[in-house]
């Protein structure tokens, strides 16, 4: 099973619709999938139509002391199941702090997924936290959805520093372009080259579009709400070239 990370240290860049959309393609090309919604907020939850709350204690769930398996919900789509939010969230990391697995401890509880999935994808919540230390060794890759302004050049910049990685583990943050307005000048000259602060980003970038807006409303992944847009397509090929890195 391969894991993949949505994380970045500002909100409002587009985390969620990403992981849904990712999480739907990889479903249409017959990948089982399983998000994790791991924001409080609970927005991924929303959007594919699941009850947020735990029927555990969320400190037990993450300790391993209850079945984490047993809180995963379908979605109207085959293969495609959902573990959903929890207000309780709000306190990950100090959980995630007390665990006696240490750094390991978020990869360890993923592990027994592997099972029934070929992909999770983890909708984070942002900030510099415990759990964004941990998603090193949990996440095959880390997607970073980041919107072409020097704001989001110095914030990536602040999450590399914070998270003081070694180069192989550099290489599993992929930041990708978001929100990308190109009748503005800097989205057009960042699109054709990127600032050197970003590495390498993801080839793929996504437009922004009403139709995004409108998942929140009608409460399914663009492939379903909107088919044919542009947004659309450009989650389909954000999919299949995370697709062939992962399976480089």
């Amino acid at each position: 099973m391969k894991v993949v990370a949505l994380h970045n240290l500002k909100g409002g860049v587009g985390k969620t619709s990403a992981a849904v959309n990712l999480a739907r393609e990889a479903n249409r090309d017959r990948v089982p999938v399983l998000l994790w919604d791991l924001d409080a907020q609970g927005a991924s939850t929303w959007v594919l139509g699941g009850e947020s709350g735990l029927s555990k204690k969320v400190s037990k769930l993450l300790a391993g002391k209850s079945p984490l398996g047993e809180q995963v919900q379908h979605t109207p789509w085959e293969r495609f199941d959902l573990l959903p939010a929890d207000i309780r969230l709000r306190e990950l990391d100090r959980l995630l702090d007390a665990s006696a697995d240490g750094d390991k401890h978020l990869k360890r509880l993923i592990e027994p997924f592997g099972e029934e999935y070929g992909l999770m994808i983890l909708d984070c919540p942002p900030g510099l936290s415990t759990l964004a230390e941990q998603l090193i060794r949990a996440a095959d890759r880390i997607l970073v959805p980041t919107i072409p302004s020097p704001l989001s050049v110095q914030a990536f910049s602040r999450m590399l520093d914070h998270l003081d990685l070694k180069k192989r583990q550099r290489e599993r943050l992929s930041p990708f372009f978001n929100l990308v307005d190109r009748r503005r000048t800097l989205h057009r000259d960042w699109i054709d080259s990127p600032p050197a602060a970003l590495g390498r980003p993801m080839r793929s970038w996504i437009p922004y579009a009403s139709d995004v807006e409108r998942m929140s409303l009608e409460c399914r992944p663009l492939a379903d709400l909107a088919p044919r847009s542009r947004a659309t397509l450009a989650y389909r090929q954000l999919w299949r070239e995370l697709k062939a890195d992962l399976d480089a």
